[in-house]
Order: structure tokens, then sequence, then C-alpha cells
């Protein structure tokens, strides 16, 4: 049997390794053509003088950027470095290689270009005016790790002014991962969404975004139990009702959700919950055993602080957990939002859509959900792995006819065709990436 030690050792090492291989390969992202470049005479054709033809054709009809151009197929990663995973304000630079492993997922799950965009400024109004100044050059955008609240301002502005998809990944993507991997984990415990209390560790972007997708789904808000580092959200939180325009999304919470009017520390809100989401302040020791042990029969815990859970798997099972899951792709049952936004974003770009409503986050999940039932579901097995190939382009195929559906798309393709294409595009950027891994030695990286 491993021990805690051995466990914690091996858990560790991922971080042992990443400065020695970042330095080594200086970041993780470069530029490469798509075109081929035989002769010198080429260049006449990608640059000058022939370049200019598709540039007077884009003039003439806006929309053909589409066809001339890369910028249907990539994405602006866009952050100010105010919360970078479970570290905090780290400045932009600092969350330099969190943006840049963002475009790494992107190309090789999705077949994404994704360029990294860290900020010198943590005004939202600054952001909004960025986003703005360079939409031409992009066909989507991702915003990340963005502090709340101004994380949700940002989205609403950049969603009602920008013409092309707005995402926020920390938002809209962890909570798709979270709701997909719910339903399958209650369906192995044999439990109903509409028959369970939810206790959610944690209020910023994410489980804000996990309550709105419970609610829609049926569960009772007052069925939910939301705590903060201040203790538990209930409508006589004067802290939060005295700042309602700051924070409107966590007050909505403390007026909806907790009907028996709990009060006091986090602990109180475990006794008797079926399910955990945490989404707090990175571990461990974050949540304690004991409070998963005062938890009803066959409890649900995701723990998913980056880059350590609040209780390791490992305790967490100790103290009861039936299931577990992390946001770390090193133990079972990871729920990331790696998961989601490369497939995603593949099949909204693929559709040319102009936005990501809703109805289309709804169906990423359900697809989630329903792609790992297929593949058979256990403990630990409840949601599709990063390195699973087929996911991607599933997941693409179900956004790009939920998009079709929405009226957003301005292209129209069935399920088959959409799967197959971006399987084939995915297929494409894995094998560029192997060949390069090939003949590039860490010398030559240097």
């Amino acid at each position: 049997m491993t021990s805690s030690n051995e466990r914690l050792t091996k858990a560790n090492e991922p971080s042992l390794r990443a400065l020695e291989m970042h330095r080594r390969y200086h970041g993780k992202m470069q530029t490469m053509p798509k075109c081929p470049i035989d002769s010198d005479d080429d260049f006449a054709v990608w640059y000058t003088p022939g370049v200019a033809e598709p540039c007077r054709a884009i003039a003439a009809t806006p929309s053909l950027v589409a066809d001339f151009t890369n910028r249907q197929n990539t994405v602006a990663i866009l952050s100010d470095g105010s919360r970078v995973l479970g570290l905090g304000n780290i400045g932009a630079k600092a969350g330099l290689p969190v943006m840049e492993g963002k475009a790494l997922l992107f190309k090789f799950l999705g077949g994404v270009d994704a360029v990294p965009l860290c900020l010198a400024s943590q005004v939202p109004e600054d952001i909004v005016q960025v986003a703005r100044l360079i939409e031409p050059t992009f066909g989507g955008l991702n915003l990340e790790d963005i502090a709340q609240p101004k994380c949700f301002r940002v989205l609403d502005r950049l969603t009602a002014l920008l013409s092309i998809p707005v995402w926020h990944d920390d938002q809209q993507g962890t909570a798709t991962a979270a709701f997909a991997g719910l339903l399958n984990a209650l369906k192995v415990v044999n439990k109903s969404i509409g028959n369970v209390r939810i206790v959610l560790f944690g209020v910023g972007a994410a489980n804000v975004a996990v309550y709105r997708l419970l609610t829609s789904a049926g569960v009772e808000p007052g069925a939910v139990i939301a705590c903060d580092s201040r203790g538990l959200l209930h409508d006589r939180r004067s802290d939060i009702d005295d700042n309602q325009d700051k924070f409107r999304e966590k007050w909505q919470i403390c007026t909806e959700s907790n009907a028996d009017g709990l009060t006091g520390e986090a602990a109180g809100a475990f006794v008797d919950a079926d399910v955990c989401i945490a989404f707090s302040q990175s571990g461990p020791s974050v949540i304690r055993p004991e409070w998963i042990t005062a938890m009803a029969r066959d409890p649900i815990v995701f723990a998913c602080a980056n880059p350590v859970p609040e209780i390791w798997p490992w305790e967490a099972e100790q103290a009861g957990a039936t299931i577990v899951a992390t946001g770390r792709g090193d133990f079972a049952n990871q729920l990331n939002n790696a998961l989601v936004f490369p497939g995603l974003f593949r099949g909204v770009l693929d559709v040319q859509a102009n936005a990501i409503p809703p109805a289309v986050t709804s169906a990423a999940a359900q697809a989630m959900a329903a792609y790992a039932e297929r593949r058979g579901l256990s403990k630990t097995c409840i949601l599709p792995t990063i390195g699973d190939r087929d996911w991607p382009p599933e997941l693409a195929a179900a956004v790009g006819v939920a998009a079709q559906d929405q009226a957003i798309a301005a292209t129209t393709f069935d399920h088959a065709t959409l799967r197959d294409h971006a399987a084939a595009v995915i297929e494409k950027a894995q094998a560029d990436t192997r060949l390069l891994g090939a003949v590039t030695t860490p010398d030559a990286a240097s």
C-alpha cells in the first residue's frame, strides 16, 4: 500500500521538474508558418506583391477575412494577472507561464492558435479597451485569471460589445467541467441532482458560475450552502449587503441559497451535505477531514484549487469521501477547464459563432457527461481525461451544433462533419508538435 509520504512525494514531482523544463525551453510556445516556402518566388505570393489581392478582397467584403487569413483559428488569451491559479495577484509577467500553458493546450488539444496577452494594467476599462482594439485580429477571446468581481463586469461588457465569442475560462470553462462531473458522480452514488445538499466552498468566479449552472439545472437554491473566507453566506451578511454594487453576484447567492439560514464558520455547512464543490485557496488542509466525515452517506468532494487541492485526495477518501475530484491531471477524476476550452473553441470557431451563450455552455456540459458515461462510469472515472484524444472532437461537434441551434453561427455543418474536421485539425496539430519535439534538442532550444 502506498504511504501518504510516498503520495506526497509523487504529487510534488511536477513542480520540481517545472522550473528546469521551462528554463531549458524558454517557455512553451513559438510561431511557425503554415504555408510552404519552396523557393524565393513564393515570397511574392505570400507577401508583396501578391498579398495585395486578399487585402483588396477583404476590404471589399470584410467577412472574407475568415477565408484569406488565420483569424478564424486564432484566439487571444487576455489576462491582467490579478488572480493566477491559486497564487493570487502575482501580476502580468508572473502569469505569462500559465497563459503560454493555455496556448499549448489550445493547440495540442484543439488545433487552435492562441496568443497570450498579459496586460500591464489591472483596470477593468483598460482590459475592455484592449479587447475592443484587438478584435480585428482574433476569431475569439479567452479571458483568464482576472480577479472577481471585475471578471464578471469585463465578461458582461465584452460579450455585449464584441462580435466574436468571448469566454471567461475560470467562470464558464470550470463550471462546465464541474457540472458535468457532478452529473456523473451522482449517477455513481445513485443520488438525484434535485435531492442533494451542496456546499460551494469558495465564492469566486468558478463557484458563482457553478451556482448558476446548478440552479438552471433544477437544483433548489435553498439546498445550496455557500461559504467564503468569512463564513457562510446568508441574507444577514451585512459585509456583502453593504457592498451590493461590488458583490452583486455574491449577494444574490446570499438571498437565494441556504434555506435553513445557517450562520457561522464553514464547518457547519458540511454537516449532512451530499456534495462539496471547492474552488478556493490552494491547500492542503484548507478543508478539514472531520468536515468530510460529517457529510451524508457516499459524499462527493470536488477539491479543485490549483496547484494544490484544498485537501489531498487520499486524505478526503480516508475521511469517508466516496468520490474525489481535483483540478490536477496526476490524480483520478481531473476536473479542470482544460477538458473544455480547446474543444469548445474548436467548435465555435469552425461554425464562425459570434457568441457563447448559456445554452451552448449547457450543451457542452451535457455532452461531456454523456461522453464519459458511454465510456463507463466508476468512482475514479466520472469525466473524460485530458489524454482522451476522441473527446475534443466530440465536444467541438456538440458545441458547433448547439451554436447553429441558437442561430449564432455563420456556417452550417452537421455533427459528423464537424467532428471529423475537428479530429483532422487536432491530429495535425499533435503530429506537428511531436515532429518538432523529435528534431528539437534542449541545447537547440536554448
